[in-house]
């Protein structure tokens, strides 16, 4: 018997070189592999609904993971409305929040399980719904409560993921690169189009993430006032005019011109998006063409000329922002499963969920700016 043993940094270049030639000697010799079987759950800012994934993920070789089972939850206008309405809520309300929006993904969970028959599950983990995020007074906040979470549905519940990075002075954002890099690395950059698009790649030999702009939380929150939740395909958007004296003051935010890493929230959309929207237009189509127009700059400012892209998230299925991007950007966007597209973030945190219960690194300094690379995520037991 032998045994070899190879270090390795956390860098794209290498990552499929040793994942490959690992799981090669695996399967030859016959060792046992090992899966893990999760729920991953994700709330986004655009308040889309609560995704579901049902995953299985191989514990040794990343690479090999699969999406058994999804499923989206649309938030009722009651909970809707309690969750635009949070970032106003005192802390004894927040408190009490907490726990009910617990109960309420356990309830979702446990229909889940019940509706696709679930019976293999090792832990759950969830992101919970962000609410408060201001890294730079070392405030962040992800509610539904995880002990709740984890007594109601009787299993284990890894949560809680951003806390400790901003405790260590860092973002608490965005957490799926470490996932980008060990489950994506074929792509050169890893974009999210949800509420904010983020984007995820590698360069001189480290890991860097970063929110590039608003996206949905934006879009969606004009097309509301049209009695629509989005604007499918871009419809609305596609038949406005540009305003171009607001697309210059978009662009012209100081935001756009500091360094990673840097994370935006609700709180800064809030403050300096629509105010500025609000007072130079009125007409919602304008508004979205326009904004349509600063996002598709925006990211096409961090693409390199012929650099694969994998975009991720519901911005995807807005036709016309995404011809945009294409138009203004000179990567090239890799068409990948639908499901793939809405589920990446549950998928990932999933991952998180996992490398928290082995103890391996999560959460990467080079991303958040925190002072160290953590394993970061509280765990819950029934």
């Amino acid at each position: 018997m032998f045994f070899f043993i190879v270090f390795v940094k956390l860098d794209c270049k290498y990552i499929d070189f040793v994942t490959y030639y690992w799981y090669s000697f695996v399967n030859f010799t016959n060792v046992n592999v090992n899966y893990t079987y999760s729920i991953g759950l994700m709330s986004g800012t655009s308040l889309d609904g609560l995704d579901l994934v049902y995953v299985k993920l191989n514990t040794q070789y990343y690479q090999d993971f699969e999406i058994i089972h999804t499923d989206t939850v649309p938030y009722s206008e009651k909970w809707k409305t309690i969750l635009q309405k949070s970032i106003d809520f005192s802390e004894n309300d927040l408190t009490k929040l907490d726990i009910e929006y617990g109960r309420l993904l356990a309830d979702h969970v446990s229909d889940f399980i019940e509706k696709y028959a679930i019976t293999k599950i090792d832990f759950i983990a969830s992101h919970g719904h962000t609410v408060l995020h201001q890294p730079e007074k070392g405030i962040t906040l992800q509610i539904g409560n995880g002990q709740v979470l984890a007594n109601k549905t009787k299993h284990k519940v890894v949560c809680d993921f951003r806390s400790q990075d901003v405790a260590l002075g860092g973002q608490g954002a965005p957490l799926v690169p470490v996932g980008d890099a060990l489950l994506f690395s074929k792509y050169d950059y890893c974009i999210n189009l949800g509420g904010f698009s983020n984007v995820s790649c590698q360069k001189h030999e480290e890991r860097i993430a970063f929110d590039i702009c608003p996206v949905n939380i934006v879009m969606n929150f004009y097309a509301s006032k049209l009695g629509m939740d989005y604007d499918d395909n871009g419809a609305l958007a596609s038949k406005g005019k540009l305003n171009h004296r607001l697309l210059e003051k978009l662009n012209q935010l100081d935001y756009y011109k500091k360094k990673h890493p840097k994370s935006l929230g609700l709180e800064w959309v809030q403050r300096e998006i629509f105010p500025l929207i609000d007072e130079m237009e009125a007409d919602v189509s304008n508004i979205l063409r326009t904004f349509v127009e600063h996002v598709a700059i925006q990211i096409s400012k961090i693409i390199e000329k012929d650099f694969t892209i994998l975009f991720t998230g519901g911005g995807v299925f807005n036709s016309f922002l995404m011809s945009r991007i294409r138009i203004l950007s000179l990567g090239k966007v890799v068409k990948v499963s639908n499901r793939l597209v809405n589920y990446k973030e549950a998928l990932i945190f999933s991952f998180l969920g996992l490398l928290k219960i082995k103890n391996e690194i999560n959460c990467l300094k080079s991303v958040t700016g925190a002072h160290k690379n953590q394993v970061s995520g509280v765990v819950f037991y029934p």
